[in-house]
């Protein structure tokens, strides 16, 4: 048996650095028995999808050194590697499922759905869906998907008795079917969800080991269901620990960087971002912690991985990195440097920003180093003040925050139209508002233009800034505290995201 596993992101944002430990275990484990790691883009959300953030998780994997050999950009005798180019064969795989009753279509509009989900939570019941065309008649459905009425395609799932899940770290798990749902397989627009395309999809490309985060433990029975309804052998399932922040609850942008691209940005090196990651779950032998990727790979066993919750801790990573960088020669630092940021190409996209304001050659260094910094001296006061009223610039702050979040495009226009948005929707004057983001993002109330700078700078180090500026905020006293910042969400989804905002 060839060995293969793979990493399955979705465009959807900014490559994550849980991605990145994902696929450093996958890859290790397969070049370990001498087999293939692939990379498959899970882009049926046909909304949030965009090719810049495709184009972003080849950059970021491939900066970190973990390259596939196949994949939608390097082809392979399994494609095509993009869901959205494999929807023929889901169709006809669910297609099978409806035919031999293992899944069904299901009628139920959005407003019958709500106000399920509301009775169920008024009566303290399980959330869920409740089964309502599950019994429908199979001709009379079939006739009513042949009249074109809008559907769904369900899993139909076992009321009672307990699945079995064989995990290969954890041993057997159970988990009572009766706390299952009727998963939906295919939506109405005719893309499948996650959960058919990624049984599909591990079948047909001869995955053989499925290495991927405990948080897809609860969908185990819902693939396991689905193999077993095409007579398939399921692959060997393997649940890594979930990266944690320091306070020990999930690893979240909110609370630590999670974009790879920002780790690149401030200037950590792979080999010690991949070390650090190798060791959130994972001992070489002689319970190394300085090893490389070719040492995790030749000494790479299954019972070395260690499932107590890994605290992925910036400030140890610092540590490890500055490690690595004392360890390399003064060329070889040279050349980093070179690669990291100051070469030509970057060089001259500062240059350009900065000539108009430049007097003095001497000039050129104070101005621009806040873009080669990860964080900048902040004065929260300053900050505060620039709000005009205590407060309003911790939560303008927030407000942008999300927006980036949501942002499909990293574009001067597209950021301007941010920055626009939300000064509207707060009904404060553009320049008083951009005054709170100039200090927030170089230190100063004057900088080089925001939109291009913050451009130059990158989404996930834009982030970065935003953080760092509510921490300093909220150690002056006038920052969000955890109830301020649950009403300021509440109260953001109501008049951003609700209100028809832009999704990305």
């Amino acid at each position: 048996m060839t060995v293969r596993t793979r990493i399955a992101p979705s465009p959807t944002g900014a490559p994550h650095i849980g991605t990145a430990y994902i696929a450093l275990f996958n890859r290790a484990f397969a070049k370990h028995h001498g087999g293939q790691f692939i990379l498959r883009i899970e882009d049926t959300d046909q909304v949030r999808s965009t090719s810049e953030s495709e184009t972003a998780i080849f950059d970021a994997l491939r900066w970190l050194g973990l390259d596939w050999d196949e994949g939608p950009d390097v082809g392979g005798n399994y494609g095509p590697y993009r869901q959205s180019e494999r929807t023929d064969i889901y169709r006809e795989h669910a297609a099978k499922l409806v035919a031999s009753e293992h899944a069904y279509p299901c009628f139920c509009t959005a407003d019958r759905l709500v106000a399920v989900r509301r009775e169920q939570e008024l009566n303290q019941q399980r959330i869920g869906y409740d089964g309502h065309c599950a019994g429908l008649d199979p001709a009379e459905a079939a006739r009513r998907v042949a009249a074109g009425e809008p559907h769904v395609i369900r899993l139909r799932t076992p009321d009672t008795g307990i699945c079995k899940i064989a995990d290969q770290f954890r041993g057997e798990i159970e988990i009572e079917w009766e706390t299952v749902d009727d998963q939906i397989l295919m939506k109405g627009d005719g893309f499948p969800t996650y959960h058919l395309a990624n049984v599909v999809d591990d079948h047909l490309m001869e995955i053989t080991h499925v290495i991927r985060g405990e948080e897809w433990i609860s969908s185990a029975p819902k693939h396991l269901l689905l193999y077993e309804a095409f007579g398939w052998q399921a692959p060997v399932l393997a649940h890594l620990p979930l990266l944690r922040n320091p306070d020990k609850s999930k690893l979240s942008k909110r609370k630590n960087p999670t974009g790879i691209l920002y780790y690149r940005q401030a200037g950590f090196l792979p080999k010690a971002i991949l070390n650090y990651l190798g060791l959130m779950a994972y001992r070489p032998e002689g319970d190394l912690e300085i090893f490389d990727f070719a040492t995790m790979v030749s000494s790479f066993d299954f019972n070395r991985v260690s499932l107590g919750g890994p605290i992925f801790d910036v400030q140890k990573l610092r540590a490890l990195n500055g490690h690595y960088i004392r360890e390399l020669t003064d060329t070889d630092l040279l050349e980093s440097l070179k690669s990291w940021l100051l070469h030509d190409a970057t060089l001259l996209d500062v240059v350009r920003m900065s000539q108009p304001r430049l007097e003095q050659l001497a000039d050129f260094v104070p101005m621009i180093a806040y873009l080669f910094a990860d964080g900048v001296p902040l004065d929260p006061v300053d900050i505060d003040k620039a709000g005009k009223e205590s407060g309003k610039a911790a939560e303008w702050i927030q407000f942008v925050q999300w927006e980036f979040e949501r942002l499909q495009r990293w574009q001067a226009d597209d950021i301007r139209a941010c920055f626009e948005r939300v000064a509207e929707q707060e009904d404060v004057k553009l320049k008083i508002f951009l005054g709170v983001f100039f200090r927030a993002f170089s230190g100063r109330a004057v900088a080089l233009p925001l939109f291009d700078s913050l451009v130059w700078l990158g989404r996930d180090m834009a982030l970065r800034r935003l953080q760092y500026a509510q921490e300093a905020l909220r150690e002056a006293g006038v920052g969000l505290s955890g109830k301020a910042l649950k009403r300021l969400e509440k109260s953001y989804r109501e008049r951003y995201v609700e209100e028809g905002g832009q999704d990305g």
